[in-house]
């Protein structure tokens, strides 16, 4: 059970389609493009919209964190531009079209046939592939040396698939023959090496800041117009990416993270007075939680672009 997703803004030249965990969907509306809304009348692009909400143990909580919208789209654009790899940008100020009302957390993306795949690499043993490990040495069905513990370093990435779920549900870890029988042979190969050709150079651009990226997930879609696998959505957030402090690292133990872990230790605090095996959705969060969150995002921000968020 998820608290309400706010009313998504209304946005001149722009028809609201859906809404996300955290992000809202626009497609242009129909008629005559005009300076005001260029994009009228096209069908293939939309509008991507990060708003300021936050999910945690698959719960859309009813308290926003400030700011989170910007710094996620600050960053992924920001990675775009380290990244080699064909991507869905369009337009993302509001002089190319944006709209002034969602300025800074907003892009103009061409719309693309979104593979139903999330396309995670893994450097690092944590979270769900700790969780198999310990039970089969392995993690999405690749066997792993014996040995390892939480966050430990694996000795070269693995790519491990996992099945798109709805709002409110778990994503499903899945077999990369899972994933083959889903989107087929080729695709399936293309996707694996663009994701894992992704990892290796935030991986290594991230270790030059004192970052680790202990694993992220991408998304990936063709473009019709020229039939190109295309990065879509966002991309090395700290929604999307696990990222520790170098000089903090130590195997073993759970990390600190660069992203809403002070969100999910206090819901899973007896403070919080929140029972996450029942039907009841998760409470409000205190102002503590919510400023300590916010501050965290700004530092992942500001330690991989060098810049200052404003």
């Amino acid at each position: 059970m998820n608290a309400a997703i706010p009313a998504a803004p209304v946005l001149t030249g722009w028809t609201h389609a859906y809404s996300g965990k955290v992000r809202d969907l626009y497609v242009p509306d129909a008629g005559e493009a005009s300076a005001e809304a260029p994009f009228t009348g096209r069908g293939d692009v939309v509008l991507v919209v990060a708003s300021d909400r936050i999910s945690a143990f698959d719960h859309i909580l009813e308290t926003e964190i400030p700011d989170k919208g910007r710094i996620l789209t600050g960053l992924s654009l920001w990675w775009f531009e380290q990244l080699n790899v064909p991507n869905h940008l369009v337009a993302t100020t509001v002089e190319d079209g944006v709209p002034a009302e969602v300025a800074g957390r907003a892009m103009v993306c061409k719309k693309l046939e979104m593979f139903p795949i999330e396309c995670i690499a893994r450097g690092y043993l944590t979270g769900s592939g700790l969780a198999e490990y310990r039970v089969s040495q392995t993690v999405c069905s690749l066997p792993l040396p014996a040995g390892l513990s939480d966050g430990s370093r694996l000795e070269e990435a693995i790519f491990t698939p996992s099945a798109k779920a709805e709002v409110g549900e778990h994503d499903e870890n899945i077999s990369y023959t899972q994933m083959v029988d889903t989107v087929g042979a080729d695709a399936a190969d293309a996707l694996r090496k663009l994701t894992l050709e992704i990892y290796s150079r935030a991986e290594e651009i991230a270790r030059e800041r004192g970052i680790i990226l202990a694993d992220t997930k991408v998304e990936f879609g063709t473009d019709p117009a020229t039939g190109v696998i295309t990065l879509g959505d966002e991309v090395l957030t700290p929604d999307s990416s696990r990222f520790w402090d170098a000089q903090l690292w130590a195997p073993g133990q759970a990390q600190p993270s660069f992203d809403k872990q002070y969100v999910r230790d206090w819901l899973a605090s007896p403070e919080s007075g929140w029972d996450r095996a029942s039907d009841t959705p998760p409470p409000a969060l205190p102002a503590d939680v919510v400023e300590r969150t916010r501050a965290r995002y700004v530092e992942a921000f500001e330690r991989l672009t060098g810049a200052t968020f404003a």
